[in-house]
């Protein structure tokens, strides 16, 4: 036990002495950032004005004014749509709808213009638009033709055409318009519409606790799942490199002599593992302490913050299937690394494992929809899916605690088996230098050690 303590206690103090260990403190949370928040900015960005003609070929010209109008329509911040008739605004009345014309709206902004034929053919007035927009003194231009308002096709001209952003906003801005004046010309009444089109109040009750489900535990669990993720990136070569550690400076015999395999294993294992949750410890205080500090500013100011009713017992969950995901994937670094002779070969052979965790992302969602089926039951209790299939199960529908255990048994014995094996196969790993085991050598040196 004292050999097994000594080797967690050099693993952990010679990485948090380091300047990188502080380094990361503060890059750390940059680096989250930089992945999570400022990929939201960038799409907020607006792409500056699109210029655009429109050739009206309806009877008396009648609709140039309408879809001019859509086009330069603006979203207010109830999310409908200004300079719009009460009956498209009833149609888009749909809250998904207007959140997504909100986002569409931030993109692109336009400046419209009618194009008079003047006698002269269709063909001369694209000749001349197609000129205007290589002199850039247009973006494209669009031909409304007669029967727009029965199955007419209409076409959009640009120079651009590849940006399907601002093709699908014109698309939806003309089809409201055209909408629009059918409705005019059926004579339908726009408070019906609107009445008609009024979405339902809804709240989703939990029948075994009584309370108001918000979907914050389901959004908990992906923060678990994206911390096991973001440790595994930034420590599992860590881990891999302690482990073919001895292998590069050749003191195999030395180790070996005073340590079995398996508490050298472990011992650097956790004195890694320590170290990993060492700065997330940290990152996780300044979030608290940063938290705390927003919702006083903002209670000051009259706003009242209210996190989402998460039973206690779920705190727990999410820290037990935490570890236990971390140490599923850190075990495989460590097993990759009693194969291999440089941490450059451990990260080729490792990353594909990584994959399974991705794959545990998209098995949660069948398992939402369906908690207590026997797809659901398996996969939360295979050990490289359950750190998310099993929480998803928690927060939708929670099984039986023997399930919860039998997962986090499955799981955690997982990890002592791939310890075990890690063990063996480093023993007579450690030995061999300048070459890469193979799979069949692998399985001899198990049964050999």
């Amino acid at each position: 036990m004292t050999k097994f303590l000594a080797v967690i206690k050099r693993e952990y103090l010679i990485r948090v002495r380091t300047k990188m260990f502080f380094v990361m403190i503060i890059l750390g949370p940059v680096i989250i950032v930089l992945f999570t928040v400022v990929p939201a900015l960038i799409a907020q960005i607006k792409v500056g004005t699109t210029r655009i003609a429109i050739i009206d070929q309806t009877e008396s010209s009648s609709m140039y004014g309408r879809v001019r109008d859509s086009i330069l329509s603006k979203v207010n911040d109830e999310g409908e749509e200004t300079g719009e008739s009460e009956a498209a605004r009833a149609v888009n009345s749909n809250a998904m709808t207007r959140a997504a014309n909100t986002e569409r709206a931030r993109e692109t902004s336009f400046q419209v213009e009618p194009v008079q034929p003047g006698g002269r053919s269709l063909d001369d007035v694209s000749r001349e638009l197609n000129e205007r927009i290589k002199r850039d003194e247009l973006d494209g231009y669009i031909i409304l033709p007669p029967d727009i308002l029965q199955d007419g096709e209409v076409k959009y001209y640009g120079r651009n055409v590849g940006d399907v952003f601002t093709r699908d906003q014109i698309k939806d801005r003309i089809s409201r318009a055209v909408r629009d004046q059918r409705m005019e010309n059926e004579k339908i009444n726009p408070a019906l519409i609107e009445k008609i089109n009024k979405p339902v109040n809804m709240s989703a009750i939990n029948t075994e606790s009584g309370r108001q489900e918000s979907g914050g535990g389901f959004f908990f669990v992906f923060i678990v799942g994206f911390l096991v993720y973001i440790m595994i990136i930034m420590y599992g070569q860590v881990i891999l490199g302690a482990v073919v550690e001895e292998k590069e400076t050749r003191i195999a015999e030395m180790l070996f002599s005073s340590i079995r395999s398996f508490p050298l294993m472990l011992g650097k294992l956790i004195g890694v593992s320590l170290v990993a949750l060492t700065q997330f410890a940290i990152w996780a205080l300044a979030f608290v302490a940063f938290a705390l500090y927003g919702v006083g500013m903002l209670s000051e100011r009259g706003m009242n913050i209210s996190l989402p009713p998460i039973p206690p017992i779920f705190f727990l969950y999410f820290f037990l299937f935490f570890i236990l995901g971390y140490f599923i994937y850190a075990t495989v670094y460590a097993l990759v690394g009693s194969m291999v002779t440089t941490t450059q070969e451990g990260g080729q052979v490792a990353m594909p494992v990584l994959f399974m965790l991705i794959i545990g992302f998209y098995f949660a969602f069948p398992v939402i929809r369906s908690p207590n089926s026997p797809l659901a039951f398996w996969v939360s209790m295979f050990p490289f899916f359950s750190p998310i299939t099993m929480l998803v199960r928690i927060v939708t529908q929670t099984p039986p605690v023997w399930q919860i255990a039998l997962s986090l048994t499955i799981g955690f014995a997982t990890v002592v088996l791939l310890m075990w094996l890690a063990a063996r196969i480093y023993r007579i790993g450690m030995l061999m230098y300048g070459k890469r085991a193979t799979i069949p050598e692998v399985m001899r040196w198990i049964k050999q050690a």
